[in-house]
């Protein structure tokens, strides 16, 4: 399987963002990662739901990755309007008891359902769902904030849940999101992520044309 690249709207110029979508979805790009903050969960904002509801009618070719960091995600799921081609993770952190329950939801709605988990949580909680969901989302930074340096041991975590996943059942995703940068995406490839969030540390930096930029990392993760 080829590195799939997921840029993240909350790095781009916000002043443009309906331009840079569309020109993301010309270059060929996987999906739009899209965040959602409730500032409860994590202590920011960001893109809001309506905000991620009206991104669907932009889009051609590229699909919605849709990454919740909220407290009840599933209050959320209409808003958004989850559905065909999403991916949608929500916090193993944040949905207590229930997350059995809030993946049947995201499935019932059509999205391809992924667990996310933050730096401080073990791969080992992963293993009671490995069977109802699509992929993993492996944050190598804390949640909250773009730009954060990358946290001690996240290589050897992406191979973790690699192995995990291996051994349950072959084709489900691994997404990497947290300093996703030039000199770091190669590892975290090789370490057996597939799916590759671009922010700050790498297509967003100031100066870099977006193209060239998306060309240069989607070799880097190839």
């Amino acid at each position: 399987m080829r590195g799939m690249l997921s840029p993240s709207l909350m790095c781009a110029d916000a002043l443009n963002l309906q331009s840079e979508l569309e020109a993301l979805d010309r270059l060929g790009v996987d999906y739009i990662h899209l965040d959602f903050m409730d500032n409860k969960f994590v202590p920011n904002i960001t893109l809001d739901a309506e905000l991620i509801r009206a991104v669907k009618r932009v889009l051609v070719n590229m699909k919605r990755d849709i990454h919740i960091m909220a407290i009840e995600p599933e209050q959320y799921f209409d808003r958004m309007e989850i559905g065909q081609g999403d991916i949608v993770s929500v916090h193993f952190e944040a949905c207590g008891g229930r997350l059995h329950e809030v993946i049947a939801d995201i499935r019932q709605r059509g999205a391809s359902p992924f667990v996310a988990i933050s730096p401080d949580t073990e791969p080992e909680v992963l293993a009671d769902y490995l069977d109802e969901i699509d992929g993993v989302l492996v944050m190598t930074v804390y949640p909250g904030f773009a730009g954060r340096p990358i946290v001690e041991g996240s290589f050897d975590k992406i191979r973790a849940v690699r192995a995990l996943l291996d051994s349950r059942r072959e084709g489900m995703l691994l997404e990497v999101d947290g300093h996703v940068s030039w000199d770091l995406c190669q590892t975290m490839r090789e370490c057996g992520g597939d799916l590759f969030v671009a922010g700050s540390s790498s297509l967003y930096q100031r100066g870099l044309d977006l193209a060239e930029a998306v060309e240069r990392m989607s070799e880097l993760i190839a």
